[in-house]
């Protein structure tokens, strides 16, 4: 195995190293590909967008190439041509469904047939076994169209790995194999791993699997591949919560020829990225040089009618406690504790009952009596209720279809008095309640988000 097709085992093993099985931070949505929906830069996960989310994403990178290779009947370098400087853009929209489902369409070329024509491609992946967390595993294809020049005499052109048309690459070529690039097949396996606990808010996904077509395609080609792998493609990206919505997305991959990185920034749904093609070569020729673009995507969820939100970034100092144990444990106290001074106030759980606290003029929030630091409590202590916080279908931002309507998160989590709200129903496992009073069907939802912290969801 040659160095550069080392480097991503490399990665891989060493964010392998890095992670810990801490408490979980739950990747809102994967980032966008160059052209084949969700993923990473130009290669699929195991990951698909949830049902109904809808993206369109932009992609667009430059070549500068100081030559351009001449290659004879069977693929080897006879000469050389003029410098190459194009700026090649590319667009696609895909669909989630079912939230095992993820299809789509891509416009990779839209020249005129005098510099190859337009080229069109579909794609679609399976999840076979979707993964939140641990191993996930994911079936898929992706189509392109052939290239066709003006002239009509081009012969059987196939689609190159970078997406634009190339005479060069044709079907047959003696003495090698067939190129065949409209048709890549692959499987494709994910880790999910979440950041040291304590920590910022992060994940990390490591991603493996191995691909037909384009993903190997022209590896006899001596002025096509300097490095191949066969096949087998992977990458690791670490994702990061900002809060608000925000999420960071820092990738690489070997893509089977190319090693690539980039960045990707997640707005609420709005996605701007950059990237680099061909890290490892240090050449002039189009497919042996360093390529650099541009991205920009848009994601829906609940088919458009609100913009998919990345994970929510804890806040600070609270401490998120599991569900409660099924034996409740009474302890008795011969004394009444002392009472701290502080502001009182309470905190509405899920159940639909307060629990006191106190906030200190230090800042700390006191639970009790005994009047403990939340941030403080024993593992066995717990507060009661199921929360939203941590389920997927909240932190993607999806939304609730409840009494015959969908209903869309609004706004910010915030505290309510529970004297004044009552429990309407359930989703996710999780209660659904509404302003006392109320009549159906509800104008807004209050979903827990974690104990004090309530989510209004509209209608």
């Amino acid at each position: 195995m040659s160095e550069v097709t080392r480097t991503p085992a490399f990665i891989l093993l060493a964010l392998a190293f890095v992670v810990s099985p801490g408490a979980a931070q739950r990747v809102g949505t994967m980032p966008a590909t160059l052209r084949y929906g969700s993923g990473l830069i130009d290669i699929p996960v195991a990951l698909v967008l949830p049902h109904l989310a809808f993206t369109a994403t932009y992609s667009g990178f430059g070549v500068s190439a100081a030559e351009t290779v001449v290659p004879d009947s069977r693929g080897e370098t006879v000469g050389t041509d003029g410098r190459f400087e194009r700026w090649f853009s590319d667009g696609s929209l895909a669909l989630g469904l079912f939230d095992r489902v993820e299809v789509g369409a891509t416009l990779q070329h839209w020249a005129d047939r005098d510099r190859g024509g337009r080229i069109y491609g579909a794609f679609g992946r399976w999840a076979l076994r979707p993964a939140t967390r641990g191993l996930g595993l994911a079936a898929g294809f992706r189509y392109v169209t052939s290239p066709s020049f003006g002239d009509g005499d081009s012969g059987d052109l196939q689609p190159n790995r970078l997406g634009y048309p190339d005479w060069r690459v044709t079907r047959g070529t003696p003495g090698a194999e067939d190129f065949g690039g409209n048709f890549s097949p692959y499987v494709v396996g994910t880790l999910v791993f979440p950041g040291f606990a304590g920590s910022a808010p992060y994940d990390v996904t490591l991603h493996g699997g191995w691909g037909g077509g384009l993903f190997q395609a022209g590896r006899h080609l001596e002025f096509y591949r300097e490095t191949d792998s066969r096949g087998v493609f992977a990458g690791a990206a670490v994702h990061f919560g900002l809060g608000d919505h925000r999420l960071v997305n820092l990738m690489a991959e070997f893509n089977g020829f190319d090693a690539n990185a980039g960045v990707q920034i997640d707005l609420g749904g709005i996605r701007v990225g950059a990237f680099a093609l061909g890290l490892q070569y240090d050449g002039e020729t189009t497919f042996r040089s360093r390529k650099f673009g541009v991205l920009g995507s848009v994601a829906f969820c609940g088919g458009m009618r609100a913009l998919c939100r990345g994970r929510r970034a804890p806040a600070p100092d609270t401490v998120t406690l599991p569900a409660p144990p099924p034996d409740t444990v009474v302890v008795a106290r011969e004394t009444e504790p002392e009472v701290p001074e502080g502001t009182a106030g309470a905190l509405c759980l899920s159940t639909g009952e307060s629990v006191g606290i106190r906030v200190t003029a230090a800042g700390d929030t006191l639970v009790g009596p005994p009047w403990v630091p939340v941030r403080e409590l024993p593992p066995g202590l717990v507060f009661a209720g199921r929360y939203a916080e941590g389920h997927e279908w909240f932190e993607a931002g999806q939304p609730i279809r409840f009494d015959n309507g969908d209903y869309i998160q609004t706004g910010d989590p915030s505290p309510l008095n529970c004297r004044e709200i009552v429990r309407v129903g359930e989703h996710g496992g999780v209660p659904l309640f509404a302003v006392r009073g109320a009549e159906p069907p509800f104008s807004v939802l209050h979903v827990p988000v974690r104990p004090g912290a309530w989510q209004p969801y509209r209608r």
